[in-house]
């Protein structure tokens, strides 16, 4: 949203996106009910993850964990890696992004565009190129805590870190809630780390603790629901990584989801040409996943939902081909 004051730096401009209503999208799938969709890739850094870079930081400069020009290092798969990146170079920190070559690499050039480092490290073994696993995701951690030790660096670790779940406790849920005038019935997520689902769900729920808060996971690889992972190098970037997420706040869910590879495509695309809204795999899978619920257990109800990150990112992959 536009401020009404000048800023003194890019990272005040994060946060406090539009809340749309997606009701083209609706009336073209014939489903009863509302889908609103908070913008997150109108963000700096073009995502959600901007909002958990900022807290993150501005945290841990609170608390002493970092201290003046020190090194910030982080596991990212793009995302939160531009958005310390912008975060970094703004108060002076030296950023390096800890990335799979699984990722895009239009978020390599973002990274490196705002100053960071990008290390690449190998996919495992037999791992298809273009899609991060979970035990991608594990190869890439392991040398994000050999790069911290080495250089003395903080580790933002948002797979851990509890201000990523503040970030949207704080921000993201309250504006949901207040731009919907409490007209929320449900919200539902893909989750990567968990934050994002712990923070809003648990921002709703203090509003209404009648909101039904959903975790949307891929079809291939439900495991977080208990199901059978056929398939761990999924197409939906971004999440489902077939691990346990310390974040994720299994108390406040109130039902799984699942959304096929294809499913996930066909709502971004559809996302793009009825609404005119541009992203990524993972905000094709939430507003899918919405489609599912509004089929049936939230018939006719108020759906909250992210849009993750924006379909630039994304040009390289067959998410969106000429």
């Amino acid at each position: 949203m536009m401020s009404d004051k000048i800023l003194s730096g890019i990272h005040e401009a994060i946060g406090q996106t539009p809340l749309v209503e997606l009701s083209r999208l609706a009336r073209r799938w014939q489903v009863e009910g509302r889908i609103l969709a908070k913008l997150e890739y109108l963000n700096p850094g073009f995502s959600k993850k901007d909002r958990i870079a900022l807290q993150i930081i501005e945290e841990a400069e609170k608390s002493g964990a970092l201290k003046p020009g020190q090194a910030v290092v982080e596991v990212t798969s793009g995302n939160t890696g531009t958005g310390l990146a912008i975060v970094c170079t703004v108060k002076g920190y030296p950023f390096a992004a800890v990335m799979s070559k699984g990722n895009s690499p239009e978020r390599v050039r973002m990274i490196q565009a705002l100053g960071g480092e990008v290390i690449l490290v190998d996919q495992a073994p037999g791992a298809r190129p273009g899609y991060v696993s979970g035990e991608d995701l594990a190869l890439v951690e392991e040398k994000a805590k050999t790069v911290a030790r080495e250089r003395k660096a903080f580790l933002a670790d948002q797979f851990n870190n509890e201000a990523n779940v503040r970030a949207h406790e704080y921000h993201t849920g309250e504006e949901i809630w207040r731009q919907s005038g409490g007209g929320v019935d449900a919200y539902v997520d893909f989750v990567g780390t968990g934050g994002t689902f712990a923070g809003c769900a648990r921002a709703l729920k203090k509003h209404n603790p009648n909101i039904h808060c959903y975790i949307a996971e891929p079809a291939a690889a439900p495991y977080l629901s208990g199901g059978p992972v056929t398939c761990p190098d999924h197409k939906i970037q971004g999440g489902g990584y077939s691990r346990d997420l310390p974040l994720l706040a299994k108390d406040l869910v109130d039902g799984y989801v699942t959304v096929t590879d294809e499913e996930a495509v066909q709502a971004a695309r559809d996302l793009a040409r009825i609404e005119g809204i541009f992203a990524g795999f993972s905000s094709g899978a939430n507003v899918a996943a919405a489609r599912t619920l509004l089929m049936g257990r939230e018939k006719g109800k108020s759906i909250a939902l992210t849009i993750n990150d924006c379909g630039l990112k994304y040009l390289s992959t067959d998410l969106y081909p000429c």
